[in-house]
């Protein structure tokens, strides 16, 4: 892959992977360092790509990587020492935060298949689990989205 090949498949699904790392990450810092790190890896090893259909997908399991060795590496900080999430419209602010509050394991699953609108399969595979799985996780998900605004609706 030629380096200016390289360099517009990569703007065209940056914001994509910040969102994905801003999933899996509390700090935007270091979203911004997983994202960098991600394509610096991914830049070493474009050999590696059999299928360039599959760019996409390629890079973000290795932003997902890259998140879990800054996640195992950093533990998360006290709450008060985090910084908030980039400003949103006020309607979205709800929702937000109560996809923010989910466990990882769903909160990906969910991002990857209804926000950056890859399928089950592709999402799947970006993930390296099993479809059921990536099923599973999505209807977890959503039931405890649900009861989290649920519980959110109520206290309003």
């Amino acid at each position: 892959m030629l380096q200016v090949d390289f360099i517009q498949r990569v703007r065209a699904c940056e914001r994509r992977l910040y969102r994905v790392a801003r999933t899996m990450l509390p700090q935007e810092c270091d979203c911004e360092d997983a994202v960098q790190e991600a394509l610096l890896r991914a830049w070493d090893r474009r050999e590696t790509l059999r299928q360039e259909a599959y760019f996409d997908t390629w890079l973000i399991r290795i932003l997902i990587n890259q998140c879990k060795t800054f996640y195992r590496r950093r533990p998360p900080e006290p709450a008060e020492l985090t910084e908030d999430i980039p400003q949103v419209t006020s309607e979205e602010t709800p929702l937000l935060e109560a996809l923010m509050a989910l466990p990882r394991k769903q909160r990906v699953a969910l991002e990857l298949h209804y926000i950056e609108g890859y399928s089950v399969a592709e999402t799947a595979r970006i993930l390296r689990l099993p479809e059921g799985t990536v099923k599973w996780r999505l209807k977890r998900g959503r039931e405890l989205l649900k009861e989290s605004l649920k519980r959110e609706e109520a206290r309003i």
